[in-house]
């Protein structure tokens, strides 16, 4: 009884609200915003549904778990949900609007949800600055029409919010976190018709609204009488006048952290004028994805802003570190490489914002060679030594086993990226050796060291970018035309044998950098060699076509998506597809 409830599959379990038609489930994110502060998650319908401080890998302000959310057992309280009422009705939530649309404010982090109830438009605002993040809704009504905004609002303790409302308007102000020591303030709801200021406690449905604003309540003369309404409209006026800083404030979050997020941009190191449109798009989206899940003082890099993701794993961090440095971040790359060079990789499989060890994942093989790259990406003096990688699990996260990707990353990690010496061969040479021996079949490179039947492994990509070892080029081009042309309209799983048809977009885009960095390889050659590098390059610009499919309409991309639809299934977005994009994307348009 204790696992089913633990799983959220007892029938007494809150379920989550129907997604509308097209869209991804409420209370799963969609975008993300913030600077590298304090991180919020919002999903397709305009909810704030993580919420974390300091850094996106910090403490969370929201508790949506994400065995939950795979259970479809979300309360609707979650986090902050903005309601609409029309016309007198009842407020809703977005997820039962007419439709609704998502979108990033151009070259920013700032998230923009339009939905439409009837013939009224609403408009959901949100931005991180700092510790703070701000939250406007505002509400068009056609002739006769009353339209009141409102929000529940559900904290972890050490939140805190304030929110105010006006004709059509609603502003919140949230930290996330209190100081500490300090107990947050209790809950008060203070509200005068036609607008309020409403300071919210941590914990509870807080909903606008309250009768503390009643004058005189009983007793005394006229005299108390009047002491009271006196009272009473001077404690309007300042609710009034609070109500206006509040707004004025949520309005200054927005304006600094989009002017913020502007400035950060125009520093990106540009695609080649010849990049096309889509291309820039997709590079300074997944730019600033970086930026929101980077701790700007530590370099912590989250995986995603969700429970279960808020963590640091070497692999996506240390990708993020060199999607930085090809982007021309080279403080923020230095950063990131700093922090992971302070882990133990042979601890464990992620890491909390402060680098300690998160338990229930043992130690995967891949982790020093991805803090190892990182660290050479920035010219800092890579980790020595390499922890073991022979039974251990690799990017797949399942049993241990003696794999190809962590093959690869060890051999990177304990050699570095050596060739030939005087004619004989290097022991990272020879180790290369083996590697073609345990898992090379016919159609490539295969899963698991002398297991054929294990299937061919994207993960072969490595051997290419970042890991490169030219011995292994012809059977990396071979698995990955073998697997991209099995692939469907969203790009590739994982590999041949996974257990499962949904696209993966990590995958996805790190096929199409290693492809890109053939094709550049075989340009200089006979007739012979610039077809291959054509093709490579075509294929390569497919895999980016499926991984623009795949993405949202405001450009995250998911970890995975529906296989069908294109729908998100997982995390969105996923720190590690957008720096993979930002490396394929430079390699086709350095």
């Amino acid at each position: 009884m204790g696992a089913v409830l633990l799983s959220g599959g007892s029938s007494a379990d809150p379920h989550t609200p129907a997604a509308l038609p097209g869209l991804p489930p409420p209370f799963l994110g969609t975008a993300v915003a913030g600077g590298g502060a304090v991180t919020a998650a919002i999903d397709a319908y305009g909810d704030v549904v993580d919420l974390r401080a300091p850094g996106p890998a910090g403490r969370a302000a929201i508790d949506n778990p994400a065995d939950r959310q795979a259970a479809g057992s979300v309360p609707e309280d979650t986090g902050i949900v903005p309601r609409v009422g029309v016309g007198g009705a009842a407020a809703q939530p977005l997820w039962r609007a007419d439709a609704v649309a998502q979108r990033y404010l151009p070259r920013t982090n700032v998230v923009r949800t339009v939905a439409r109830l009837g013939r009224a438009r609403v408009v959901v605002t949100a931005a991180a600055a700092d510790r703070a993040l701000a939250l406007l809704v505002t509400a068009s009504n056609p002739p006769g029409v009353r339209v009141a905004p409102t929000a529940g609002v559900r904290l972890a303790a050490g939140g805190r919010c304030a929110q105010s409302r006006a004709a059509r308007r609603l502003a919140l102000v949230c930290r996330a976190g209190s100081r500490a020591g300090r107990p947050p303030p209790a809950r008060r709801d203070l509200a005068d018709g036609a607008g309020g200021l409403h300071p919210l406690g941590t914990t509870g449905d807080q909903r606008p609204g309250g009768d503390d604003a009643q004058g005189d309540r009983g007793g005394g003369g006229r005299w108390e009488r009047r002491r009271g309404a006196a009272a009473v409209e001077a404690r309007a006026r300042r609710i009034v006048r609070g109500a206006a800083a509040v707004e004025a404030r949520a309005r200054r979050i927005v304006r600094g952290a989009a002017a913020e997020d502007r400035r950060w941009i125009a520093r990106a190191r540009p695609l080649s004028p010849t990049a096309p449109g889509w291309a820039r798009r997709m590079h300074r989206r997944s730019l600033l994805t970086l930026r929101a899940l980077t701790d700007r003082r530590t370099g912590a890099v989250a995986a995603g802003a969700r429970d279960g993701w808020a963590y640091v794993w070497p692999r996506d961090a240390g990708t993020a570190a060199l999607a930085f440095a090809a982007a021309g971040y080279r403080s923020e790359a230095r950063r990131v490489a700093r922090f992971l060079l302070r882990l133990d990789p042979g601890a464990a499989a992620r890491f909390h914002g402060d680098g300690s060890p998160v338990p229930g994942r043992e130690a995967q093989g891949d982790g020093a060679a991805w803090i190892a790259a990182a660290a050479r990406a920035t010219g800092l003096p890579p980790p020595t030594p390499s922890p073991a990688w022979r039974n251990r699990a690799d990017y797949q996260e399942r049993a241990p086993g003696d794999y190809l990707a962590n093959a690869i990353a060890h051999v990177f990690a304990a050699d570095g990226p050596k060739t030939l010496i005087y004619g004989g061969k290097t022991a990272r040479r020879r180790a290369v050796d083996r590697i073609e021996g345990a898992f090379a079949v016919a159609g490539g490179l295969v899963r698991a060291a002398g297991e054929p039947s294990s299937g061919l492994d994207s993960a072969a990509a490595w051997a290419v970018r970042p890991f490169p070892a030219p011995a292994l080029f012809p059977a990396v081009r071979r698995t990955l035309l073998r697997l991209a042309g099995e692939r469907g309209r969203f790009g590739i799983t994982p590999g041949a044998s996974w257990p499962g048809v949904d696209p993966w977009t990590a995958p996805t885009a790190w096929s199409a950098w290693s492809l890109a960095a053939l094709s550049d390889r075989g340009r200089g050659g006979d007739a012979s060699s610039r077809a291959a590098a054509d093709r490579d390059r075509g294929v390569a610009l497919g895999l980016l076509a499926d991984l623009r499919r795949a993405s949202t309409p405001a450009g995250a991309l998911p970890e995975r998506v529906d296989a069908r639809t294109g729908i998100p299934r997982s995390t969105t977005p996923l720190a590690w597809s957008h720096a993979l994009a930002v490396l394929a994307l430079r390699q086709l348009w350095p």
